[in-house]
This record gives structure tokens, C-alpha cells and sequence, in this order.
């Protein structure tokens, strides 16, 4: 095997591990070029085996349906974390108390819930006392 085309292989595996956007992961886009560059740069008289290419070009296939059922994952934690106002209707009566910073300082209260809102995609909580406060900031929630 020629050792000058295996040195650019792993150039090339170093240089392509740097352009993806996960530290010390190769994507499905970066073992492509390696898979190519290995074929461009393979020895002529001894070229890859049919079986250590149709391994490779498994793996790369492999790769690549774990990175779509990852999007898939994610994109479905994401829908399933926005949650709807009916989930949080009980709180309506209830006296929360709640804690948030807010430009590096940090504000507390409490109040009773008179109303649930969504903002920009964020579930607010409205006090009777008009101050709204983001549902992840509430700490405690009492039964009236």
C-alpha cells in the first residue's frame, strides 16, 4: 500500500473533522470525502477490495439513517415540549410564587394566577396583580 496516499487520507479525515459543526464528530457529508478521497488516492495496483467497499459504503449508509432518525428525534422533543394552555389550566386560582432574572438581577414574587397566555411561543403566567411571569420560573405552586 502506498503510505504517501495514506497520509492524505488522514489529512483529509483531520481537515473534515474540523469543518463539522459538532466537535470531534464526523458527519455523513465528511465521510464522503474520505470515502472519495480514498478512491482517488488508492494504489492502482492494489485497489480496494469489493468487499471493503460495499462495507464502507454500508457504513456511510448506516450514518446517514442515524443522522435523519436524530433530526426525527429532535424535531419530535421539540413539538412535544410546547406545551398547550388546557395543560396548565389548573393553575388559574392557585398563588404561585416565582423567581426570573431579569437584566443580570434577580426579581421575585407571587400572585394569584387570573390567566395563562402564550408569547412568541413561550407559555406566560398572568397574576392577578398584572405582572406576567414565564412559566419556567415558577417554584411554587399553592391550592387556594
Amino acid at each position: 500500500m502506498n503510505v504517501t496516499s495514506s497520509n492524505s487520507v488522514s489529512t483529509q479525515a483531520g481537515a473534515a473533522q474540523k469543518q463539522t459543526a459538532a466537535p470531534n464528530a464526523l458527519g455523513k457529508d465528511a465521510f464522503l470525502k474520505i470515502l472519495v478521497t480514498q478512491m482517488k488516492n488508492q494504489n492502482p495496483l492494489e485497489p480496494l477490495k469489493d468487499t471493503e467497499f460495499i462495507g464502507q459504503m454500508a457504513q456511510f449508509s448506516s450514518l446517514e439513517q442515524l443522522t435523519n432518525l436524530n433530526t426525527a428525534m429532535t424535531q419530535f422533543i421539540g413539538t412535544q415540549s410546547n406545551t398547550s394552555l388546557t395543560d396548565h389550566a389548573d393553575l388559574i386560582g392557585n398563588t404561585v410564587y416565582w423567581e426570573q432574572e431579569v437584566n443580570g438581577k434577580l426579581e421575585s414574587g407571587e400572585g394569584t394566577v387570573k390567566a395563562l397566555s402564550l408569547k412568541n411561543g413561550e407559555l406566560q403566567v398572568e397574576l392577578e396583580n398584572d405582572v406576567k411571569v414565564p412559566l419556567g420560573s415558577i417554584n411554587r405552586i399553592e391550592k387556594q
